[in-house]
């Protein structure tokens, strides 16, 4: 294997844990990259949908028919599950009752990432919200995961407690706010190498190529 084929590539994926189209995106990733068989490091960013949904969320039904229409919410939801499908993933939306609001989610990835167990914590909220339908913005539930997922429970019981973390988790987000981001989600191969939305495995493997080929900029 080339040297080139050898390079590590960061991966920025920047995203909300509750929006389907991320965890496709995640899904269409992962298969471009074990196709390659070449090593990556995906560092997950921080994005809300939605910031202004209240802390203790919102009826799901409601937001969706006041953002898509009524008669729309259902045929939106067909199309989203049958790409899931294809991506190997059984969305239920029919068990999902709030659409929370995603800060608390995210304070629990970025503590994550510092306990080195950042994509397991971001694909188990995913998977907690899309596919069991359980409410990720209930603190209770995020201190259960986080601790499922490997993290201490006093250390999770404090975070949400002490909110010394949030200014640097808003921080974030507005990070990505100031890049012009209008959706999620967004990749950000090595240095310059950007894919918008979660398109095919084909285009994320072109990327990571491509990536791989630029000269880097670092000493």
């Amino acid at each position: 294997m080339s040297e080139t084929q050898t390079r590590l590539v960061a991966i920025d994926a920047i995203a909300d844990v509750v929006c389907p189209w991320c965890y496709i995106g995640k899904r269409r990733l992962e298969a471009a990259v074990a196709a390659q068989d070449s090593p990556v490091h995906v560092r997950w960013r921080p994005y809300q949908l939605d910031p202004s949904i209240p802390p203790d969320g919102f009826p799901r039904q409601t937001y969706l028919a006041k953002k898509l229409g009524a008669d729309r919410v259902e045929e939106v939801e067909r199309e989203i599950a049958a790409a899931g499908r294809e991506a190997g993933l059984a969305f239920a939306f029919d068990k999902i009752q709030r659409m929370p609001n995603t800060l608390d989610a995210h304070r629990l990835v970025r503590i994550a990432k510092i306990g080195g167990i950042q994509g397991k914590m971001v694909e188990r909220l995913f998977s907690a919200y899309l596919i069991e339908g359980r409410d990720i913005g209930d603190r209770g539930l995020l201190i259960e995961l986080g601790v499922e997922t490997g993290l201490d429970r006093e250390t999770l019981i404090d975070l949400f407690a002490r909110q010394d973390d949030v200014q640097s988790v808003k921080d974030e987000l507005a990070t990505t706010r100031r890049l012009g981001l209008t959706g999620a989600p967004f990749f950000i191969f090595g240095e310059d190498v950007v894919v918008p939305g979660a398109p095919s495995q084909d285009i994320f493997a072109a990327a990571l190529a491509k990536a791989r080929r630029a000269p880097s900029r670092t000493n």
